[in-house]
């Protein structure tokens, strides 16, 4: 079993780059089938949930040519649709969530798609019933073949429709963009999410030959075109990843500079690290975390602890929480980590407070996390990662702890991050691959 040896308590310092968009790229390799002609995308990043979608991609017989380490070519025409009604298609899409976002494609293209329950991280119920709403209106009829845990859509003709989303779905908005795009008709999607990633995958197919309006808002409108061509895509910086490397060098002391972080995307993530008391600097698209000693939670106006919470976007990510939670165990002062749309994600919490820091889990969704304030360091100890965002905070609260932490189970971590061990070795960090 692969882990991590991690020896914590060491200051970090040097330039770091973040990764492409993991969840940019899910959903521009599902897109990649809207056509018969080539696309290349460059700034893919090396990690297993986008290994695996291009293993998915690879045995329905798309052609996929590696041009660099993260540059690749994809081309759709030889795509064998027959092949998703097999078991080997089955099994390679229940590995990851994200290939539920290529039934909108598929659809469009094939008037089919199979898709198993979708795997991913365990941090509470993930419903895909908006996915299913939304792709009836446009006129798909789906059937659960409860015996062997799949769904099975076909329609005889995608049709433009009003949709309205019971709540703004990533991927549920992905989906029925990509359906919507090759519909008959105009598709109008009211609540849509709006995520800069979002963004990217409407612009990508705009540059395809799709007609789609309202890009950056929850409003939007997809005229149905009857093909679309091939272009060449770039992933943005994966915001996550900056927002990690963030709380990274808060935590150790450390003055990192992150590299190409996208910092127009960013506005609210760093707003966030200041309150925790963090100071950051821009100098063009770079990110400056200065070596802070202590950094300091202030209470607000009326002296009531500050209160972190997700929400869609233009709100903060649920996958920063995690970070943001760890971050604060060192901090001066109080926070609230108010977790509202994953049910599971903060159980990681019993691990930190093994390593000893102070947090109260009031209920599966709040967590109130006292800082320790310098006076008392973590001690590392042996866990396990259970999600890819609480594998790195652990991961990070290892590296400013004393003493030796050991993680398994970093098959999680692997999923998001990029070859996270070396790229901090880099940085000074003491952490090590084994075989345990």
């Amino acid at each position: 079993m692969n882990s991590f040896e991690v020896i914590g308590g060491n200051e970090l310092q040097g330039n770091i780059t973040p990764q492409g968009a993991k969840n940019e790229a899910l959903q521009i390799l599902c897109a990649v089938v809207l056509t018969n002609e080539k696309i290349v995308l460059h700034n893919v990043p090396n990690i297993v949930d986008v290994r695996e979608l291009i293993e998915v991609l690879k045995y329905l017989e798309v052609e996929v040519i590696q041009v660099t380490e993260n540059s690749f070519s994809f081309c759709a025409a030889t795509l064998q649709i027959q092949k998703i009604h097999t078991p080997q298609f089955y099994t390679l899409c229940s590995k990851l969530r994200g290939s539920v976002m290529l039934i909108g494609p598929l659809l469009a293209k094939y008037n089919q798609a199979v898709m198993p329950q979708p795997g991913g991280d365990k941090i509470g119920r993930r419903s895909i019933s908006t996915h299913l709403v939304a792709l009836q209106k446009l006129g798909v009829q789906c059937q659960y073949n409860t015996s062997l845990n799949y769904f099975e859509f076909t329609t005889n003709k995608l049709t433009g429709a009003y949709i309205l989303l019971d709540e703004p779905s990533v991927t549920g908005t992905a989906n029925i963009i990509m359906a919507a795009v090759l519909a008959s008709g105009t598709t109008t999607i009211y609540n849509a999410a709006c995520e800069p990633y979002l963004q990217q995958l409407c612009r990508m197919l705009n540059n395809m030959g799709a007609s789609i309006t309202g890009i950056g808002s929850n409003l939007l409108t997809i005229n149905g075109v009857a093909t679309l061509s091939g272009t060449t895509h770039t992933m943005l910086p994966d915001m996550i990843e900056v927002g990690s490397f963030i709380g990274l060098a808060a935590m150790t002391q450390s003055g990192i500079t992150i590299k190409n972080a996208g910092v127009r995307y960013l506005e609210l993530i760093l707003e966030k690290f200041n309150m925790l008391g963090i100071e950051l600097l821009i100098q063009g698209d770079d990110i400056i975390v200065p070596k802070q000693t202590l950094y300091t939670i202030p209470a607000l106006y009326d002296g009531s602890v500050p209160t972190l919470y997700d929400h869609p976007w233009p709100g903060l990510t649920p996958d920063l929480l995690s970070i943001l939670l760890v971050t604060a165990i060192h901090a001066k002062g109080s926070v609230m980590i108010h977790q509202k749309m994953f049910e599971s994600r903060l159980f990681f919490v019993d691990k930190l407070k093994d390593m000893g820091a102070k947090i109260i889990l009031c209920d599966p969704h709040r967590a109130v996390v006292i800082g320790l304030e310098r006076t008392y360091n973590l001690r590392g100890i042996t866990m396990s990662s259970p999600d890819i965002r609480a594998g790195v905070a652990l991961l990070f609260a290892a590296l400013s702890a004393k003493g030796k932490s050991i993680i398994h189970n970093i098959n999680q971590i692997d999923r998001g991050y990029e070859n996270i061990d070396r790229r901090l070795q880099a940085l000074g960090a003491n952490i090590k691959r084994v075989n345990l």
